[in-house]
């Protein structure tokens, strides 16, 4: 933790970043009085210590006081050796590791807490959004479309939230991908709590970026402006299922809003979880089936064709009659059993031998689908 901290301390500009984290914890400065003090006064370390007459034609009369105040109370490079010290660098629009597609948007954060490491690779990346109640479909799909981006050098971005995000998270790094979750909370309260060695593989091999300080709690009115974050520092957003009011159509709109492209993955009419979805489909977003379609709409990777060699392996009868009755639409094993012409127990037997032979997976539920 300290050579850490040592690193980022010994980061070019880090008297900038430390006024900018100072300005941007202070009362009623947001990010458009910023960019208007950094614009008048050529940085945010003039600017705070500018005098009182100067400040007064840029800040109108109660964030000048509250700046004021802050002057007296506050050492900003202190400020920043707290947050360092905790393994968390500190970025701000203009440093070379501020994301850069973020940085072109209206109401950029002003400062983002990291854990893990931005790379100029991210500038890539594609977010995938949608319910905290996936239904078995919605996480084969979550799972496709991760692992085609990730395999093709897309980084991947969620919001390390239950369902869909945290399978994307989970099959990115699995399939060797880059992946980035970000947070309505400190950068040092993991929420859920389930996520936590989730999240210590994602510091590992991509980073948790919020703007929310550390210590921030999961409050419900951090995530509407999370999502902004999520969309804003993607090339687009893929929504796989998702409800009627939900976080991910929310993310939706600020991609639309951003200049986004907005992807959908189609899901059952009579089903709940998919009516934001399919609205999705009927306002006017791009459908698509996997990450493939994604990358080929975008035109990001040329000539995609992967050919897949099916695994040679020895199967008994009762083996080969089950595995016939799977598909890539995710099914139930006692519907596989009655297929199969067996007894669910039975049936659970053999299929575990088939997952163990690398032929099935377990969706979760009982659910199996061909690997």
């Amino acid at each position: 933790m300290e050579e850490i901290a040592e690193r980022l301390l010994a980061d070019q500009g880090v008297g900038e970043r430390a006024f900018w984290l100072a300005i941007s914890r202070v009362p009623h400065i947001g990010p458009m009085r910023i960019e208007r003090l950094e614009r008048c006064f050529g940085s945010l370390a003039a600017a705070w210590s500018a005098p009182p007459d100067a400040l007064r034609a840029v800040l109108e009369p109660r964030p000048l006081r509250e700046l004021l105040l802050a002057r007296e109370r506050v050492d900003p490079r202190r400020e920043l050796e707290k947050i360092t010290a905790l393994g968390i660098d500190v970025l701000h629009p203009g440093h070379p590791r501020y994301p850069r597609l973020l940085a072109e948007i209206s109401g950029r954060p002003s400062i983002l807490y990291v854990r893990g490491e931005l790379r100029s690779v991210d500038d890539a990346s594609i977010a995938i959004v949608g319910t905290r109640r996936a239904t078995p479909y919605g996480r084969q799909a979550a799972e496709r479309v991760a692992r085609e981006l990730a395999e093709e050098g897309i980084t991947v971005v969620s919001g390390l939230a239950r369902g869909v995000d945290g399978v994307a998270h989970q099959t990115a790094l699995d399939a060797g991908g880059r992946t980035i979750a970000v947070l309505g909370s400190g950068a040092d309260v993991i929420y859920p709590p389930e996520h936590r060695k989730l999240a210590d593989r994602i510091v590992e091999s991509g980073a948790i970026i919020t703007e929310q300080p550390p210590g921030a709690k999961p409050d419900a009115p951090n995530f509407p402006a999370r999502n902004r974050i999520i969309s804003g520092m993607t090339l687009a957003v893929v929504v796989i299922e998702a409800a009627l009011r939900s976080g991910a159509l929310i993310t939706a709109t600020f991609a639309a809003d951003q200049g986004r492209e907005v992807f959908v993955l189609p899901g059952s009419v009579f089903a709940a979880s998919s009516e934001g979805t399919n609205a999705l489909l009927r306002d006017g977003a791009r459908l698509v089936r996997g990450g493939r379609d994604i990358l080929e709409d975008l035109d990001l990777v040329a000539g995609l064709g992967v050919t897949e060699t099916p695994r040679q392996l020895q199967l008994d009868a009762f083996e080969e009659r089950l595995y016939r009755a799977v598909s890539d639409e995710a099914r139930h094993i006692d519907e596989l059993a009655d297929v199969a012409g067996m007894p669910a127990g039975q049936a659970g037997a053999v299929m575990l031998t088939l997952e163990l032979k690398g032929l099935t997976r377990n969706l979760g539920a009982q659910y199996y689908v061909k690997r």
